[in-house]
This record gives C-alpha cells, structure tokens and sequence, in this order.
C-alpha cells in the first residue's frame, strides 16, 4: 500500500548568493536547539516541520556533489531550489547550478535573496534570468519564484508553503512493504565508528539489523540514528539517516538497498570504494584531500572542469586532514595539496615550508577553483623572488605594514604583488608600496639583501613569513 511522503529538497546556486545563511535559518528557525548541532553535516540533510508537514533539505557541498549524485542514477531531490542574489544577479556558479539542475531533471523554483540589501534589484534579476532560458511567473513563464531575506527571515515562510505545494502535486509516495532503498549523501571513515554513511530513505523502512548494500560496498546496519544525532531502531521516508556498518565506504550517490541478505545480495557488485588513485595523462600534479567522500567528490569535480581549460592530474586523493605523509608524497611527484574542508597539522606545515611544497585548503571549492585558474591559467602570475620576514615594525594607515626582511630568492622590484606564505600554505596577498635598501628608496634589489619594505595587504605578517613576489 502506498503512502505519501515528505518531499526531498536541494538548494543551489552561486557560493556568495546566501546558500547557507538560508538553510541555517530555515533549521534554526524549524528544529529545535538541541537538534540544530553538527550531526546535521555528517549526515548531509536534516529534516524540518512547517505548518505540520516535514520537508527534508540536503546540506551538501555545492551542485559538483549533486551532479555526482545523478551520475550514479540517483534522483536524490524531489525539488530542487535555484538561490539567486537579488543585488548580484546571474552568475557563473549561477549557471553551473542551472546546468545541474536541468541535467538531473529535477523539478525547480526560484528563490530571490538578499532583499534586504539596499542595491536589491529583482526586475534586473528577471531579465537576466530571463536571458538564460528560466522565465518566471508574470515574466513570460510558468518558473514559481519568491523574494526572500535569508538574513531577516522575511519570505522564508512563504517560500517553504510554496515547496509544500509544488511538491504535492508530484503526489510522492512509499511502499512499506519492500525493501528499504535511498541515496548516500556522505561516506567517511571515523577513527573510532569505522565506516559512516549519510543517506536519504526513499522507499521502505530501513531497520537497525538490516544488511545494506550498494554496488561498491556492503554491510550491515549496526547503527542507526536520524539527523539529530539519536538512535533509531527504524526510519521510513524521506528521513536523513547516519549508518554504521559498511565494510567500506560507499560511493557518493550511490542508490543503496537493505534488508534481508537474499534481497540485497543482487544489488552487490564486488568493486570497492577507491579513497586513492593515480589519473594518467599530462597536467598540474594535483594531491586531493577532503572531510568526507561527497567532499571529496565535489572537489574532483572542480578538478575535472578545470582540467578542461587548464590540464591537471590527480596523483593521490583521500579523506582527512593533511599529514606528512601527504607533503612527502607532494615532494615527490611535484604536487600542489589541495584540501576541501581540512586541516594540515603542523608537522605537515613545517615540513612543507621546508620543501617548498604548496598546500592550499579553504571551506569553500570555489576558492581553491579560483586558486588552480590564477595560478596555471593563461595569463596566470609569473612568481619572481620571494622573501623572509625578518621583522615586523608596525602599522601604517589602514591596511599598510612596514616590515623588514631578506630576499631569499630572485628580484624584489617595487609596487609589485605579493601572497603571504606561513607554514607553506598562504594566508593572504598584497603590494609592495615602498621599497628601501640600506634606507634609500630603491627600485629593486635582489637575493641576498636585506630591505626594508611598506606594504598593503588585509593579512596578517608574521615574523618567519615568506613573502612570494608576482608580476
């Protein structure tokens, strides 16, 4: 017997837009406090009630991990929301969102933010949306959309109504009596649980004692708890659910069975989830690193489309945070360290500036994207000497710092750009605005002298620093 079920929400769109401002509002505003802690990123969703009704929003990195979803067959939302900036307008990540969306045929609206903001421009919005084939309600088109503040609060209600009623007319439904099935939203290996997977519950009921099966892993179910962290003998749908027991770890999207072993046996197909790996061919040499495997599977993603315009190669991937190990191997195979959402230690840090290898980590891809394009791309800046901070003299007015040091390499030449570097992994840029040697203003000066420099930059220099000198 079919019963209806809460809809499955993805929210996308360009990183500045207010992606996760909206979502922390909708759980902070609908979950109660004890329930709105970390458990929800472990598990990639959580679910929420409005007006009496649950509705259940994926909390995953970005639409590369959507994508990867659909590339394993699985329709993980039933909804999916296209987060606009009313004061930005269309963007690249727009549009990359857009793309996603269209190719996992996956039924959408548009939510307008930041209209609040003085520059908020909606009309303008709508003609740029407009321009890129998604024309709206009283714009020419049937595409349902609504202005919301994710900041204030004001419209959200109206648009969780306007998800309610779009995905009741889908006319969702489960049957409880097959097999549990559903989608992994995250897969990674905790030192002390072993294998934990993040999964979305689309049919059946899925029970503690459960074997559970993908194509690329196998298990049985030894825990079970829902997005807030407390231990559930079962879910039915469309509940976030926190596995232990995989043998190993699932891949990203993949749709997964449990039940009896008979019935999950067929859906087993023997090939292991791969944490590392070398991709042949030419390119940038590229170490991967991320919190979890649907991390890890955005940040492949960037890798590949990059890849496109300027060739890269993957030389190792892997979950978790950036040890020794990792910088020897970047040592040895050339590689820059690139980490989604983790940390180096500082060992790793130490041995890295020693070796000059490069280590790059950010909480969101788009910057490490941005990082690979400036660096390798056409154009990219041309590093010219580089330089140890010897001492830190002061503040100048606003961002200016007057700092000595010695050139360790090449030629320093005046108003040029620079990145800040501590531990090998920068944590900043500016411009040299003034240079002095032996407390003359100079042009240039080269290896091996020290000067004395006034520069600008919002990071912070610290004695030890390498400044790395571009054009």
């Amino acid at each position: 017997m079919t019963e209806k079920r809460p809809p499955v929400v993805a929210i996308l769109g360009h990183v500045d837009h207010g992606k996760t401002t909206l979502l922390d509002f909708i759980r902070k505003a609908t979950v109660a406090a004890r329930e709105a802690g970390g458990i929800t990123q472990s598990v990639g969703a959580y679910e929420i009630a409005h007006n009496g009704k649950k509705i259940t929003f994926i909390d995953t990195p970005g639409h590369e991990a959507f994508s990867a979803m659909r590339s394993h067959g699985a329709k993980v939302a039933d909804l999916a929301i296209l987060l606009v900036a009313a004061d930005d307008g269309v963007k690249p990540q727009t549009k990359d969102a857009l793309s996603a969306i269209m190719k996992a045929e996956t039924p959408y609206i548009v939510a307008m933010n930041k209209i609040d903001k003085p520059s908020a421009n909606v009309e303008k919005v709508k003609q740029e949306l407009a321009t890129h084939g998604v024309l709206l309600e009283g714009y020419g088109g049937s595409i349902t959309w609504h202005a919301v503040s994710a900041k204030t609060g004001e419209g959200v209600p109206e648009l969780l109504d306007l998800i309610l009623l779009a995905t009741d007319l889908q006319e969702l439904g489960w049957d409880k009596n097959v097999p549990a099935s559903g989608v992994v939203l995250s897969s990674r290996l905790d030192p002390r649980r072993g294998v934990l997977a993040g999964v979305v519950v689309k049919q059946g009921v899925l029970r503690q004692g459960d074997f559970i099966a993908t194509q690329t892993a196998k298990g049985k179910v030894k825990a079970l708890e829902d997005f807030t962290g407390a231990r559930a003998k079962e879910l039915t749908p469309s509940s976030p659910a926190l596995i232990g027991g995989f043998e190993v770890p699932p891949q990203v999207g993949e749709i997964f069975i449990a039940g009896s072993e008979k019935e999950v046996a067929t859906n087993y197909k023997g090939a292991q989830s791969e944490l590392s790996g070398v991709y042949e061919g030419e390119g940038v040499p590229l170490i991967l690193k991320a919190d979890e495997l649907g991390s890890l599977a955005a940040l492949e993603a960037v890798v590949a489309k990059v890849s496109a315009e300027i060739p890269c190669r993957v030389v190792e991937k892997g979950i978790g945070n950036i040890y020794e190990g990792d910088v020897k191997h970047a040592e040895s195979t050339g590689a820059l360290i690139l980490g989604f959402r983790v940390k180096s230690d500082r060992a790793a840090e130490n041995l890295a500036e020693g070796k000059k290898v490069i280590i790059r980590t950010d909480s969101i891809i788009y910057e490490l994207e941005k990082f690979i394009r400036e660096r390798f791309g056409a154009g990219a800046k041309e590093e010219i000497a580089t330089l140890e901070i010897l001492a830190v003299f002061g503040e100048g007015k606003g961002e200016e710092k007057v700092v000595g040091g010695r050139i360790t390499e090449g030629t320093v030449k005046n108003r040029t750009n620079f990145t800040v570097l501590r531990g090998g992994r920068e944590v900043g840029e500016g411009q040299l605005v003034n240079l002095q040697s032996k407390k003359k203003n100079v042009s240039e000066a080269g290896t091996g002298l020290e000067v004395g420099l006034l520069v600008e930059s919002t990071a912070r220099i610290e004695k030890g620093d390498t400044l790395r000198f571009v054009s």
